[in-house]
This record gives structure tokens, C-alpha cells and sequence, in this order.
């Protein structure tokens, strides 16, 4: 190790000290980052030992390419889409493709209450994690993320229609779960 990182490191000399290969960096970069890029893991996966493998996986994607990593731009941006596109690989790898046909799509409407307002964060995250693999990825990249049909086309390798379909009908099952949540509470 060229050069040891003290208390008060500016995320320059933890970048260099990573592209090391610096195993105490490494270790600074993970804790300091865990918690944001987990919640992003969480939203793409089924529970929390997936997403754990989509933060590992996303993580040593992170160290190996650390040294592609441009100055100047937002760390936490360029390791959020690291782990987006790990957990889109993840859902490449785990799931079976399903086409779904905009027709029913159309016919799926909602007249319920907007329960999404009157529910706790760690509510949502739950909800969306009962979604299909399919409907959850494509919520989180539309919704979340800022994906257009086009690009999650690309990346999930479906129709953009699909991916329109899949979005009303993820959007209809949370409401309904939600929906039912607010019943049970009788609120």
C-alpha cells in the first residue's frame, strides 16, 4: 500500500487507494455505501437474501471497475447504476422472459382511493417486492429509475408494448395490495 488513508480522506484518495486494490478501502467504500445501494438492491429483488446477492455482485463490479470511475461525477450515481444494471442481470439470469399482451392491459382500471399516500415507506418496498420479477423490474426502471419503454425494451429484451403492459399491471396490483393493507387497518 502506497499511501494509508487517515480519518479525514477526501473520496479522491479512497478512490485511488481502491483502484489498489486497498482491501481497508474497499472496506470504507462498502460500509460507507451499503445502506443506499441496498435499497436500491431491495427494489429489484424478492427479499433481502437476493437483494444481498445483488449488493455483492453489484460491489465486485464496483471494485473491479473502479478505476473506469470518472472524477468529478457523482460516486453514488455511477455505483446506483452499477447495481441496476447487476440486479437487471440478476433478473436475466433468474427468470423466464413472459410476454404479456397489451390488450388485457388496457382493460385493467382502478377507481380505488390513492392508498400509496396513507402508507410507510418499508409498506411500499414490501408491496413492490411481492410483484413478479417482471413487473418489478419494469416499475423500478420506469418508475423509479426514469427509464424510458425503449431502454427497459432494450435491457430486459422485450417488447416496448410488454413493457407498457407490464407497468399498468404492476401499477393495478400495487394499488390493490395497498388497497387491502388500508382495509385491514380499517383506515
Amino acid at each position: 500500500m502506497d499511501l494509508a488513508l487517515n480519518l479525514n480522506f477526501e473520496e479522491n484518495d479512497l478512490i485511488s487507494a481502491c483502484v489498489r486494490n486497498d482491501r481497508d478501502a474497499q472496506q470504507l467504500l462498502y460500509k460507507e455505501y451499503y445502506g443506499k445501494m441496498m435499497g436500491v438492491c431491495l427494489r429489484y429483488s424478492n427479499n433481502q437474501d437476493d437483494a444481498l446477492d445483488i449488493l455483492h455482485e453489484g460491489f465486485i463490479k464496483v471494485f473491479k471497475n473502479i478505476s473506469k470511475y470518472q472524477p468529478g461525477t457523482s460516486l453514488t450515481a455511477w455505483m446506483r447504476r452499477i447495481m441496476v444494471n447487476t440486479a437487471i442481470d440478476f433478473y436475466r439470469k433468474n427468470v423466464r422472459r413472459r410476454t404479456e399482451d397489451l390488450d388485457t392491459a388496457y382493460s385493467v382500471k382502478s377507481s380505488e382511493p390513492d392508498a400509496i399516500s396513507q402508507v410507510t415507506e418499508k409498506e411500499i418496498l414490501a408491496a413492490i417486492q411481492t410483484l413478479s420479477p417482471a413487473y418489478r423490474s419494469v416499475f423500478n426502471l420506469y418508475v423509479i429509475e426514469g427509464y424510458s419503454h425503449k431502454e427497459i425494451a432494450n435491457e430486459l429484451g422485450i417488447t416496448e408494448s410488454t413493457s407498457r403492459s407490464n407497468l399498468v399491471k404492476a401499477r393495478h396490483k400495487l394499488k390493490a395490495i395497498l388497497a387491502a393493507k388500508m382495509i385491514k387497518y380499517g383506515e
